[in-house]
């Protein structure tokens, strides 16, 4: 679990974020003003930002000149579709960019790429009796040692990193497999038995009809 800072003046899109954000297990604290940001991280410190660049009081460019210095990684969240302005802010120290509108799968998978990089989050995943220790590559179930493909490992990875929230087949095709694999999304569900029976997560790898699959974990 990491501890959010998310910066955006329009309300029902900071409410979106935010939702997403603890259904993803995270908390999440909500600013919409730039001339208040740097109190809030000064005090709190925390894990990530999630900074809008168009900012009322203080942009998004300005503020994370005095976030640098202080290591926390940022995300940039902006309209602004000029290359320019996306080449200004990586170069001004952002660990990533997302223009709106995002998908909130997407939202979610880029927070947890970012936090992986910067080693803010725990790299031991526990649920019952499994244990996933990602850096390594080991699954255990009941302390004794699961034997699971790349395929396998990779799905169960993507999954864990959106836990709770429902990814579609195609989406999972296309994080786990690539851009360019050519076979059917039928390989996703066949993955999908696989670790279910292996790790016993008949329950808590939900079929969702006629979408895709979920990994629910207890908040």
């Amino acid at each position: 679990m990491a501890a959010i800072l998310i910066v955006e003046d329009e309300i029902p899109i900071a409410d979106l974020i935010e939702l997403q954000i603890k259904l993803a297990g995270h908390t999440a604290e909500v600013l919409h003003r730039g001339d208040t940001v740097m109190d809030c991280v000064l005090g709190k410190r925390p894990d990530i930002i999630l900074l809008d660049v168009m900012l009322p009081g203080r942009d998004g460019f300005s503020i994370m000149q005095d976030i640098r210095p202080l290591g926390i990684p940022v995300i940039f969240l902006t309209a602004k579709e000029r290359l320019e302005d996306r080449v200004t802010g990586l170069k001004l120290g952002a660990d990533d960019y997302i223009m709106k509108p995002f998908a909130a799968v997407e939202l979610t998978a880029r927070i947890e790429a970012v936090l992986r990089r910067c080693r803010k989050c725990a790299e031991i995943f526990q649920l019952g009796d499994i244990e996933v220790r990602q850096e390594e590559h080991i699954v255990l179930r009941g302390g004794e040692n699961v034997e699971l493909t790349a395929r396998e490992f990779d799905l169960l990875r993507i999954l864990i990193e959106n836990k709770n929230l429902a990814l579609t087949r195609d989406k999972l095709l296309e994080l786990v497999w690539g851009f360019d694999y050519m076979g059917e999304t039928r390989t996703v569900d066949v993955h999908i038995q696989r670790l279910r029976k292996k790790l016993g997560l008949e329950e808590n790898i939900k079929t969702v009809f006629k979408y895709g699959y979920r990994l629910d974990v207890p908040r």
